[in-house]
């Protein structure tokens, strides 16, 4: 990037950010000239929210941003998932009901993984100690057959205080029937003890299920005093910067909210990095006309895959935040601990493994030379030959090959083979660990990966993302404009988007109906106050779907619902919605069989800015290398073409192998591979039957 003229005062700033592991990104449009800006900063781990400002700094030097022609600012934030992956969050203490003081230890009866002898449940965020059990009642039914003892409460309240607790989680019986039994304890909570913050299951999720409700209550609480505290930082940075516009988060549903709601509703942005990237990924294949795309997002620490098909990510419940499920609607994500930081190192048995240790940004992989001297995936890669060429993240790295080597030439001592041989092994290792996991997300699915385009982003994912198509039988690869922001893109272009439920457990009979009406009309309103308070003055687009079972079943399906058969009562319409998706999902259905109705569901979604990236008309050429450079590849080394991505305009053709650098990534082409630049500058790979 160059520095430009400053732009004039009449410019539109929309600006997207999203904070990884190593980097954090920037994706900066300016909506009157269709100018596109993007910059990777390195993160700082001691300081969360402090590269934000270097960025800004960076984009006003380079391209001319005006602050003060900013209107639109999304972040998306790992500070959630890493406070719970790592146990920083805060001490919380539990109120339930006496008796099931064991609820968060009995879980779902399951162990994490059944066939391994030594597996072991993880520890809890909440130790037993600090699980207090009082006298309350509420049937199912939402009756009350014993108020809360209040004399009880002060009780637990005081030996919550003594044993350091400085939030106190709220999650009574039946509470996902009526919150009220809550809401009376959390206020007396408030009354005796106003220093310390209190949520209720309730108000976090009112979902059935006692253990789904609780738990997802306690990770909301756990991760709220560090994410209220970023945001509030994020809010101060901002408005020293001049940026006037309210600062919108990036939610778990692919969606977004703004920080004011982000600092209570924590949860809902503990996936909100991952999501993003979906969401971006799926608003660049709708714009190419890919209807059926894998996505591979690779960054430093991870990698993580989702499918997008019929253009729309895939959403689902149950997503795991390190060693803890949330059961909040979330976009589908399969991650593994693969990334460009992963670690290779050699075990006790002299076996190479990599992952799922990361050298982080801090001190990262040894050719960043910033002190890291344990060989990674990224340093495999500059040993190979496939990176060192030019200038990584915007200028902000140089890699050094000497220190790559030493790193893998330690590890090539002990297994006694030839350097880059070591070297091409931690790459192979790595592709076969995500070829397991993406073999797993297909099964579930059910679809045939061979009828999908891989989407590779993230700074790592155009990397490795071409060898992992050839691993799988898959014949396309598209890679993005900028495939390192991804999911900064991901926020500049997502909706507004909120999740509303009501329990209704019953029968899907005549009985039901007004039930059904009465909570429709409920969640409708919800929906449209909740986007009002966003400050979304458009249309709302209400979605209603239902979490439906045959009676007998333990577990239920989602399945999208007609408001109009609600309002009209045509349950013949739900319960044939209902048997066609189960039919879809388990190959049958049982058309007698009695139908049951557990959760009514609403995404209230208010339509983001229609943004449109400029296109060109392809014009076929045959694209030269500047020059070529030496690569370990297919067993040796041998020279292949550099290519410039800047270089590559719409219709140009190479094939490999290659490599192609650009600012915020490199893509490594394998042989076999036909290289075309489509006219929104996707870089499409195809490869032979």
């Amino acid at each position: 990037m160059t520095p430009t003229a400053r732009v004039t005062a009449e410019a539109d700033w929309k600006i997207g950010v999203d904070i990884g592991g190593t980097f954090m990104d920037f994706c900066a449009l300016e909506t009157r000239t269709g100018r596109v800006a993007s910059l990777k900063v390195l993160t700082t781990p001691d300081d969360p929210g402090a590269e934000l400002l270097t960025g800004l700094s960076l984009l006003i030097e380079r391209e001319g941003l005006d602050p003060a022609q900013v209107s639109r600012f999304v972040h998306g934030t790992t500070v959630g998932i890493n406070t719970i992956i790592q146990r920083r969050g805060v001490d919380l203490a539990l109120i339930t009901n006496a008796g099931f003081e064991d609820v968060i230890e009995l879980a779902r009866l399951r162990m994490p993984e059944v066939y391994s002898l030594f597996c072991a449940r993880p520890e809890q965020l909440i130790p037993r100690d600090r699980v207090f059990g009082m006298p309350a009642r509420l049937r199912a039914d939402g009756r009350e057959t014993v108020a809360p003892d209040m004399a009880a409460l002060a009780g637990a309240v005081a030996s919550a205080r003594a044993r350091g607790a400085q939030g106190i989680i709220v999650s009574l019986l039946h509470a996902w029937r009526d919150g009220s039994q809550e809401a009376a304890v959390k206020e007396e909570i408030a009354r005796i003890a106003p220093d310390m913050f209190v949520f209720t299951s309730s108000e976090v999720w009112p979902v059935i299920r006692e253990y789904e409700r609780t738990t997802t209550a306690i990770l909301n609480g756990y991760v709220h005093p560090r994410v209220a505290g970023y945001l509030t930082a994020l809010e101060h940075r901002l408005a020293g910067q001049g940026v006037p516009a309210r600062p919108m988060l990036t939610k778990s549903n692919g969606g977004l909210m703004n920080a004011a709601e982000g600092k209570r509703s924590c949860v809902n942005m503990l996936l909100s990095g991952t999501a993003s990237g979906v969401i971006g990924a799926a608003w660049l294949a709708r714009q190419a006309g890919e209807t059926r795309v894998l996505t591979l997002d690779i960054g430093g620490t991870s990698a993580d895959f989702a499918l997008i098909i019929d253009g729309e990510p895939q959403f689902g419940t149950g997503e795991l935040i390190g060693e803890f499920p949330l059961f909040i609607p979330s976009v589908s994500v399969s991650s593994i601990g693969i990334g460009g930081g992963s670690i290779a190192q050699v075990d006790e048995r002299g076996v190479l493994r990599v992952g799922p240790d990361s050298a982080g940004s801090t001190p990262g992989p040894a050719c960043y030379g910033r002190g890291g001297t344990q060989a990674t995936v990224t340093d495999a890669m500059v040993v190979c030959g496939w990176l060192g060429h030019s200038q990584m993240a915007y200028g902000q790295l140089q890699m050094d090959r000497a220190l790559a080597e030493r790193a893998v030439g330690e590890l090539a001592r002990r297994l006694a083979r030839p350097l880059q041989e070591t070297a091409q092994a931690i790459l192979d290792i790595a592709i076969s660990e995500m070829f397991v996991e993406v073999e797993k997300l297909a099964s579930r699915a059910g679809v045939d990966l061979r009828e999908f385009t891989l989407m590779p982003f993230g700074g790592g994912g155009p990397m490795l993302g071409a060898f992992l198509a050839q691993e799988m039988g898959m014949r396309r690869v598209m890679a993005p404009r900028r495939p390192g922001v991804v999911s900064a893109l991901g926020g500049l272009v997502a909706d507004l988007r909120g999740d509303f439920i009501r329990t209704i457990f019953a029968p899907l009979d005549s009985a039901t109906a007004p039930l059904l009406r009465a909570a429709m009309d409920g969640l409708m309103d919800e929906g449209r106050g909740w986007l009002a308070a966003q400050g979304h003055r458009g249309g709302a687009d209400l979605r209603l779907s239902a979490d439906m079972r045959y009676a007998g079943q333990s577990y239920e399906i989602e399945v999208p619902l007609q408001p109009g058969w609600i309002a009209e009562g045509n349950l013949s319409g739900m319960a044939a919605a209902f048997h066609d998706m189960h039919d879809r999902l388990y190959d049958f259905h049982d058309a007698a069989g009695e139908i049951e109705l557990v959760n009514l569901r609403l995404s209230a979604i208010g339509a983001g800015p229609a943004l449109r990236f400029p296109e060109a008309e392809e014009v076929a050429v045959q694209a030269r290398p500047r020059r070529d450079v030496p690569v370990h590849t297919g067993g040796r080394v041998q020279p292949i073409g550099l290519y410039r991505r800047r270089d590559l305009g719409p219709g140009a053709v190479f094939s490999g192998p290659a490599v192609v650098a650009q600012d915020d990534t490199t893509l490594a082409i394998p042989a076999g591979a036909r290289a075309h630049v489509d006219r929104h500058l996707n870089l499409y790979l195809t490869f032979g039957e």
